[in-house]
Order: C-alpha cells, then structure tokens, then sequence
C-alpha cells in the first residue's frame, strides 16, 4: 500500500519564505510610514511647548509687572513669532499664522505652527498653539 505525503518538501518550504521576504522587503515599507506620523507628533509637542511657554510667560508678567525684562512682550501682531524666538525653540519648527496680542492682556490667540521638512511644511505638520498676551 501507498502511504500519503505527511508535511511539506524542503522546495515547497523554501518558496514560501522566498515570498516572504520579498513581500517583506517590497510591501512592508510602503504600509509603515512612520515618518509623517513623527513630524506631527513633534510639531505637536512644539505647539504645546509654545502654549506653555505663553503661560508661564503671562504669569511671570503678571507676577512681577509687565516692564521685567524677562517678559516677552506679546503685545503685537507676530506674538507667537517673538516668543518662539525668545524661548528659543528649534529652527525647524517656524510660525506659519501668526497671532495679534493688540487686543489687551489675558486675551488669547493662536498661532499656526509647521514642521520644517526639506521641502518645506505642509498642512499635514502644522499644530495650533494657543498664547496667553501680556498686552
């Protein structure tokens, strides 16, 4: 009597890790782009680092009066501009929409920010922070 085949020949397993590989190789990378995800997380957290900065920064001039030099004066239209600048925040991340603080103290605006890739920011890394103005 014949007897069945019980498992898998040794060309039969080879192919399927061939496939495998390849599939891994070529399909894998397209489906796992991380990269996009990356950039908004950071211009995320940038954006967050800015509204936090705002509000220390509106504490501190109320604090101490809003004349103390190291209160940045948001009290015109590129508010979130010159707090970035003076908080020092990284060169990739720059104010796309910037807010006007003219309208008094304790009043809030926001501010557009983008991630600064090589070809430039897109809609997809921006984040609204939103400021605190000292007037």
């Amino acid at each position: 009597m014949k007897q069945g085949q019980r498992g898998f020949t040794l060309i039969e397993l080879v192919m399927v890790i061939v496939i495998l590989g390849v599939l891994a190789a070529v399909a894998l990378p397209k489906f796992v782009d991380l990269s996009t995800d990356a950039r908004t997380a950071a211009v995320q957290g940038a954006a967050g680092a800015l509204s936090s900065a705002a509000a220390i920064n509106f504490a501190t001039a109320m604090a101490r009066g809003a004349t103390v030099a190291s209160v940045a004066r948001l009290s015109t239209t590129g508010a979130g501009a010159s707090l970035a600048t003076f908080n020092g925040l990284d060169a990739k991340f720059s104010v796309s929409a910037d807010a006007n603080c003219s309208i008094g103290a304790g009043s809030t605006a926001n501010v557009t920010m983008i991630y600064a890739t090589a070809s430039g920011g897109t809609a997809a890394n921006s984040a609204v922070a939103t400021i605190i103005c000292t007037g």
